[in-house]
């Protein structure tokens, strides 16, 4: 018997109503699945719609903020029409920093035109259609505008060009600076280096300007006149190439020295247009920024032709002093000679014989000025002649020194000058030798049988000039027959090679042992030979001065 069951309220075979209730439930599952996607559908139109609603809130937050960067900015953003109008259609609220508002420019109250400075517009005007007619994207100008106050400021102009999608111009928008006090800075550099110009134009000096491959970028006419070249032909040569041969290299092997200092002095000469030689005293500097970046070498240079022509006055003045020749003298062979390193020096020797006929003597007298030049020179003149007048009248030695340190000290009195001296007075008959030392180096005293050498040094004493209450001392020594006596100035010991070593007392007086055989003379001119090659042939630091006497010579 079929049973029945109960589907949807009505009574129907069971073997119908589970194939009913399995479409039913199959029905239910789809509307369910229908259900689930439409409401899958919404949460995610929901979720967009929220996401769009965060964009929106983060633009308006950063639009917020780039606005408020921009009013609180220096920079003024524009945007106006590209045709005749040139009408603004955006200006930025900061434009108040010049005493407008954005409203009185968008409702044509104020134009640019009219706050413009009236010698600008006419050139911003034809600058605007040079670029329209060129057609670029961007440029940039530099005006001066008339602030509400009627202050007058500099701004820069960036403009950027914005087109249609057919390529048409629509817009000119850009950024306006206040560049006022950069304009104050560029006109006072612009003023300074004027007044430098003009100065540096002005001036009796001559001045030149270098780049790192030391070729002329700048010049003036002083130092155009001096080596007698027009500007055009010295720009881009090296000052090298107009210099002497002997100077050309003395800047060779001393550039890499040169180059390690920033500041260098010295002496030098160049060759005119036409040939003769000018003596320059160079003032060189290298430039560099406050962060020790390399700028450039500049130089300022000295004509010394007339300071020269005094210094070789001096000089010929200062030779016509010294001995014309040994003296006569029996029983002594004696030379001499002294060598100024510059044309004028300060150091001084003389003869001074004997007046007594029945009783020959010779005194030599070998002295050295502080400094060299010719105030040096000037200064042993000066001492020469009151030693020659002192030395004539009666008097020892040490009464001689000391009255002429008394009458230096009123000339030297606070000049910071001195002079030291050696005073020999050489007696053949007695054979004897009286000294006095004033500061000097002491003499040497040679024996070519003992192969010895000895010094006269005793006190030296203060050098004259130094104070009027100087006491000295008077020493005395047998002669001899055979001893070279050699006075000298620490010039020749003091002379430097190269290499900045000294030629010292030990070389001298080698130089002196091998030759002492020979004549005064020849024992002179060795000792300067050996100076000569020991410094490579290179300008003396100092004045060099020497006296030879070979005593127990036979006439």
């Amino acid at each position: 018997m079929e049973s029945l069951i109960n589907v949807g309220g009505n009574m129907v075979d069971d073997g119908v109503s589970m194939k009913i209730l399995l479409d039913e439930l199959e029905d239910l599952r789809a509307r369910q699945a229908e259900c689930e996607d439409e409401l899958e559908e919404y949460r995610a139109g929901r979720k967009g719609a929220c996401a769009e609603v965060d964009q929106l809130r983060e633009a308006r937050e950063k639009l917020g903020l780039a606005n408020l960067i921009v009013e609180n900015s220096p920079a003024v953003l524009f945007r106006r029409k590209a045709d005749d109008t040139y009408a603004l259609v955006y200006v930025s609220e900061n434009v108040s920093q010049w005493g407008y508002s954005a409203k009185d420019f968008l409702s044509g109250k104020v134009t640019f035109e009219e706050i413009g400075h009236p010698d600008d517009n006419q050139r911003l005007h034809d600058e605007i259609l040079r670029y329209q007619d060129l057609d670029v994207e961007e440029y940039a100008q530099e005006y001066r505008i008339k602030t509400a106050e009627g202050d007058t400021r500099w701004v820069s102009d960036e403009t950027s060009i914005v087109r249609d999608e057919d390529g048409n111009r629509i817009f000119n928008q850009g950024v306006l600076m206040d560049i006022t006090r950069r304009k104050q800075v560029e006109e006072a550099l612009t003023a300074s280096e004027s007044k430098f110009r003009r100065t540096i134009e002005g001036a009796g000096e001559g001045y030149f300007f270098m780049g790192g491959d030391l070729t002329i970028k700048e010049v003036n006419d002083a130092y155009c006149r001096m080596i007698g070249y027009e500007r055009e032909e010295l720009m881009g040569r090296r000052p090298h190439d107009f210099a002497t041969l002997e100077y050309q290299r003395f800047l060779e092997s001393n550039k890499e020295h040169f180059l390690k200092q920033d500041h260098r002095r010295f002496e030098g000469s160049m060759v005119h247009k036409d040939g003769h030689v000018v003596p320059v005293l160079v003032n060189a500097n290298t430039l560099r920024t406050a962060d020790g970046e390399f700028l450039g070498h500049v130089a300022f240079v000295a004509d010394l032709t007339e300071q020269k022509k005094a210094v070789e006055l001096a000089g010929e003045v200062q030779k016509s002093l010294l001995p014309k020749k040994a003296p006569d003298i029996p029983g002594l062979d004696v030379a001499g000679t002294s060598v100024a390193s510059e044309v004028a020096g300060g150091d001084y020797f003389d003869y001074l014989e004997s007046m007594d006929v029945d009783h020959p003597g010779l005194t030599v007298a070998v002295g050295d000025i502080s400094g060299h030049g010719v105030d040096a020179a000037l200064l042993m003149t000066t001492a020469r002649g009151f030693l020659r007048m002192r030395a004539s009248q009666p008097g020892t030695p040490v009464q001689v020194v000391t009255e002429m340190n008394r009458h230096l000290a009123e000339d030297l009195d606070g000049s910071g000058r001195f002079m030291t001296l050696f005073y020999l007075t050489l007696d053949t008959q007695e054979k004897t030798a009286r000294w006095v030392r004033a500061g000097h180096d002491p003499a040497m005293i040679y024996c070519p049988i003992h192969d010895v050498f000895t010094e006269l040094a005793a006190d030296a004493g203060l050098p004259l000039g130094v104070t009027h209450e100087s006491l000295y001392s008077e020493q005395a020594n047998d002669l001899l027959s055979g001893q070279i006596i050699a006075i000298g100035t620490d010039g020749i010991w003091e002379s430097r090679n190269r290499d900045g070593e000294m030629f010292g007392k030990g070389r001298f007086k080698e130089a002196v042992r091998i030759h002492a055989e020979r004549s005064a003379q020849e024992i002179l001119d060795s000792v300067f030979e050996a100076v000569y090659a020991f410094t490579e042939g290179a300008r003396a630091e100092d004045d060099i001065t020497l006296v030879i006497v070979k005593y127990g010579k036979e006439n």
